[in-house]
């Protein structure tokens, strides 16, 4: 008999091979290094193989690890202190990012805090778009997290003094730096921890980059044979923008600078129309939808049903914390499905076994990772969670006649049910306790960096004019 490193034996298995869930009743998975070695019914694999550990997980689930295709891991301190208002980057996000982003420091306890609370939620895989990334990079490593990273580059100054409706005017000097960081984490980070961390380029937004800088992106994502990660069409805001500057949408101009093919990962489309998203989609590019996010800051269901009739690289993403409020995949399956359930009013569309692919195998190939992550299957990467369905919310387990476990996945897990995740045959997760960082200080030193903030970014609020937040605050409403 082979002896592997790790087995699970009796789980109820969602493998998601083929274009289902791939369901294996009292399945089994076996481990070797970092990869899988074996995946089938217990019985099978008992007779094949020993392991150095083999964990009995009857009553669990075991499926692969969830992915977060955008995450902004560094906001993780301003969670929840720009919701329930319009122009929600200009009158909430920008006073605190400005102080926030001076203290490197704090932006990493918070990316470290965000991590944590991820992989508790199931999430194993992250595309961590944010700055300066060189440094949050080191959580993931500290965390043992897979991670696909991007500088966030823009051309925007440091002091932002634009009001609703101007132009943006760019700093050069502002961008060239954050390209250069987008360059130095590629050639120091790419590739490594056994190929857990890779990395892509990360321009902002069309309306954040001049046309100079999204053309030398392009030929550098090129060059270095990677993809591009990028907000398009992410909100009446930045269409605004782009008319104003070159009298085009963002689609039909990012068509026209070469940008529309496989490379890019097109994260939003929030202010897409359903021909645009369409046209994208036909053209090779992924789209990452983050229905939490999106619907909290815009009240809007983005059109990926419009998306899913050309393709099906659609993935899933949590965004940020002041956005959304948490970093959950099992939330942004349920309001994924729900959302697009009211948007075409129509129960049958986003079933529940296609929501969950998009956190996992259709979302490992929308970020390129496909060859590599997503499923459960021989060769692939050891990226694996065990949920406890014993847990009130997950109960009870049905099989016959209608199986009822992916259902209650989507819109019943609250994510506090994964008791287990193992990322590149390493665990990550046991007991329902994260094993590579300590917890409860990690939460501790976040909180005390929030809490310097206070004081600067009230006088920041204090000069500018009367904002919704402000009057929501004098009103008692918050």
């Amino acid at each position: 008999m082979k002896k592997l490193d790790l087995m699970f034996t009796h789980a109820w298995l969602l493998t998601m091979q083929g274009t289902g869930v791939g369901f294996i009743n009292d399945g089994a998975v076996g481990i070797l290094g970092n990869r899988i070695e074996a995946v089938g019914e217990t019985g099978e694999l008992m007779e094949k193989y020993t392991a150095e550990r083999i964990i009995d997980a009857s009553g669990k689930v075991v499926m692969p690890g969830l992915i977060d295709a955008h995450i902004h891991s560094g906001d993780a301190l301003i969670r929840g202190v720009s919701q329930d208002i319009n122009n929600w980057m200009q009158h909430g996000i920008w006073p605190y990012s400005q102080v926030l982003r001076k203290d490197t420091d704090a932006v990493l306890k918070g990316s470290l805090m965000n991590i944590v609370e991820a992989v508790k939620a199931g999430t194993t895989t992250f595309c961590d778009f944010d700055s300066p990334m060189t440094e949050i990079i080191q959580n993931h490593v500290k965390a043992g997290t897979r991670v696909r990273a991007a500088e966030m580059i823009n051309e925007m100054p440091a002091v932002k003094n634009t009001k609703v409706g101007e132009l943006y005017v760019f700093d050069p000097e502002e961008g060239r730096k954050r390209l250069q960081r987008n360059i130095d984490l590629i050639k120091e980070w790419n590739g490594k921890e056994n190929g857990r961390i890779t990395c892509m380029f990360g321009p902002q937004g069309a309306d954040m980059c001049s046309e100079e800088m999204l053309k030398e992106i392009r030929s550098l994502a090129e060059e270095y044979d990677t993809s591009i990660h990028m907000h398009v069409a992410q909100g009446d805001r930045e269409i605004n923008q782009m008319i104003q500057r070159y009298g085009k949408r963002t689609i039909p101009y990012l068509d026209e600078i070469g940008y529309l093919d496989e490379r890019l990962i097109a994260v939003h489309l929030t202010e897409a129309d359903e021909e645009e998203t369409e046209y994208l989609a036909s053209k090779g590019a992924g789209m990452v939808l983050c229905s939490g996010s999106i619907g909290i800051i815009d009240g809007i269901v983005p059109p990926a049903a419009a998306f899913l009739r050309k393709s099906t690289r659609l993935a899933l993403g949590s965004d940020q914390a002041p956005g959304n409020n948490c970093n959950n995949m099992f939330n942004e399956m349920k309001l994924t499905a729900i959302l697009n359930k009211c948007r075409a009013k129509d129960p049958t569309v986003f079933p529940a076994g296609k929501v969950i692919r998009m956190a996992t195998a259709e979302a490992a190939k929308t970020i390129g990772l496909g060859d590599e992550i997503g499923t459960l299957e021989e060769g692939k990467k050891a990226d694996l969670i065990m949920i406890d369905m014993s847990q009130p919310a997950l109960s009870p387990v049905i099989l016959s006649p209608v199986r009822n476990i992916v259902p209650n996945l989507v819109y019943s897990a609250r994510g506090n049910e994964v008791e287990m995740s193992v990322i590149d045959g390493r665990i990550v997760m046991e007991n329902f306790k994260v094993q590579t960082v300590d917890e409860k200080k990690v939460v501790k030193e976040a909180q005390e960096a929030a809490s310097k903030m206070e004081n600067e970014v009230s006088e920041l609020f204090s000069g500018m004019e009367d904002t919704p937040l402000m009057r929501m605050m004098k009103n008692g409403e918050l």
